[in-house]
């Protein structure tokens, strides 16, 4: 059966620059959170120097600053510790296509990638899927739906520990859609790992 209390998963999300890895774009904030039994045990929470300017859009959206990124540390110190802290659990994020496409491409660039094995389940196919009367998906609108209570959104730490939240309720809906292990999950709600052949990306066997 599956039971949410029972599975080990990381909760992740990431503030960008902007929308496009293919204009340069980059994460400026990640937050990973690991949930052990349904309780958080371990995460990770950093700011990333992108070594680029800040949009004023972004900044809008995020309230991340020039001044806020400008000591923090490197992509390359920060965004390689997501690929252990994955192995043997499965990622889960909101609209995760946009949040694994920022991570893979960030560890592409240093010739990295997470384990082939590690899933990445969507909470918002889960939702399209479970809730399909609602007439909004996006995060905050989802968890007011689920009863929530939302913290800063847009800042990375918040959105992971609302999508956890979230991810929790949809997951007590699972079974009554015919769903009891993470396999089947992972098969209905997950997204590919997009790889990026970069020329500056040395291929690693190990992973």
């Amino acid at each position: 059966m599956l039971n949410a209390l029972n599975m080990e998963y990381i909760v992740f999300d990431v503030e960008t620059t902007g929308l496009s890895v293919a204009e340069g774009d980059r994460i400026i904030e990640l937050a990973a959170l690991r949930l052990r039994k349904g309780v958080l045990a371990e995460r990770i929470v950093s700011l990333v120097n992108p070594g680029r300017p800040l949009s004023a859009g972004a900044q809008e959206v995020n309230g991340i600053t020039e001044e806020m990124v400008q000591s923090a540390p490197m992509a390359c110190e920060v965004l390689p510790r997501m690929i252990e802290f994955s192995a043997n659990a499965c990622l889960v994020a909101h609209n995760a296509s946009f949040d694994i496409k920022f991570l893979a491409y960030e560890l592409a660039l240093h010739g990295r990638k997470l384990y082939d094995a590690t899933p990445v389940i969507d909470t918002m196919k889960m939702a399209r899927a479970f809730l399909p009367y609602l007439s909004s998906y996006r995060l905050g609108s989802l968890a007011n739906s689920l009863g929530v209570k939302m913290g800063l959104a847009h800042r990375a730490e918040a959105d992971a520990e609302i999508t956890a939240a979230v991810f929790q309720r949809l997951l007590s809906m699972a079974e009554d859609h015919n769903i009891h292990d993470l396999k089947t999950l992972a098969l209905k709600f997950g997204v590919e790992k997009p790889v990026f052949k970069l020329n500056n990306a040395s291929q690693d066997s190990f992973f």
